[in-house]
């Protein structure tokens, strides 16, 4: 795939994390120390940023990434996987002294997963990066960002873009209020959602959750729940419960940030569709991930989005 086919399409920058996927697939998760034998090893590209400007990509999206990988093979073969799909790849940074990051994953035979990661270089993503990438970050149409990289990096991203900034708070952690009120949309799955909230975000009380993540200043917040859709309220949209269809699960793995590269692409080049149709496109785009093993590689290329209607329902 050629590296940005239409230089005048709206820009998606992410400013966040990659890493390489160690996955091992198992029938069922271990418990804590526990040895299982498993069936099947896999290496593949992954890691939330990379993850989602990838799905973006792959969706015709005009994408450029802004990470650091390390001064390693793994480093160098990342960057060719970019470049690969599609991917603007003139602010990765190489780290010398550094691994680039790594994830182990274990998939279990019902799609459960578990993941630990180890950051390496991308731990160093610094605000240096981001001054060395500010014009880019400044005109970008959708700023990404995520919590897989230093915090303070993607709060000063956040304060110089002019654009759409999507935060997908993710791994969950509760003290992020500082970046809150710079969020034009803030994306978070339930566990990510009760970190937040203190509450334990379940679709019955979704409202709540929802209004009290928009009362810390986002203007657009989308909880998504897996099988069940998502749910989304803004200052102007009233509490919105989207479905999505119910599939057999091979691998959950990256179906969020399939759902964020999704929601990305589709809020620039779908604009005049409402909310709640690019909202369910989204999760129809992270429903078909879940359909295949990997996390890139289970994103859809060849997808028409909005051939039928998505189901919504308004919530009190």
């Amino acid at each position: 795939m050629d590296s940005n086919q239409n230089k005048n399409a709206p820009k998606i920058v992410v400013l966040g994390s990659c890493s390489v996927d160690f996955t091992t697939y198992a029938p069922r998760l271990p418990t804590p120390g526990e040895t299982l034998h498993g069936t099947k090893f896999t290496t593949s590209y992954g890691g939330k940023g990379a993850n989602q400007c990838v799905a973006a990509a792959k969706l015709g999206g005009n994408t450029f990434m802004i990470c650091r990988v390390g001064e390693d093979q793994w480093g160098e073969k990342y960057k060719d996987n970019l470049i690969e799909n599609g991917v603007d790849v003139s602010h990765v940074y190489l780290t010398p002294n550094v691994n680039t990051g790594i994830a182990q994953i274990s998939v279990a035979e019902n799609g459960e997963n578990q993941i630990v990661i180890v950051p390496g270089a991308n731990g160093h993503l610094s605000v240096d990066d981001v001054e060395h990438s500010k014009d880019l970050i400044k005109s970008a149409d959708v700023l990404i960002g995520q919590l897989e990289t230093p915090f303070e990096t993607t709060l000063e991203a956040f304060k110089i873009n002019e654009g759409i900034k999507l935060l997908n708070a993710a791994p969950a952690r509760n003290d992020i209020q500082d970046i809150l009120p710079h969020c034009s949309i803030l994306c978070v799955n339930e566990l990510e959602a009760s970190m937040l909230t203190n509450l334990d975000v379940s679709v019955e009380n979704a409202v709540d959750a929802l209004n009290k993540l928009l009362s810390a200043g986002c203007k657009l917040v989308i909880i998504t729940l897996g099988e069940k859709g998502a749910v989304y309220a803004s200052k102007e949209e009233p509490p919105t419960h989207v479905f999505c269809e119910s599939v057999p699960a091979v691998d959950t793995t990256g179906a969020g940030d399939a759902f964020v590269g999704a929601l990305a692409t589709f809020l620039v080049t779908k604009k005049d569709h409402p909310i709640h149709q690019i909202v369910g496109a989204a999760c129809e785009v992270a429903t078909i991930s879940v359909t295949k093993e990997g996390t890139q590689t289970s994103y859809p290329t060849n997808y028409t989005p909005f051939s039928k209607p998505y189901n919504y329902t308004k919530l009190q």
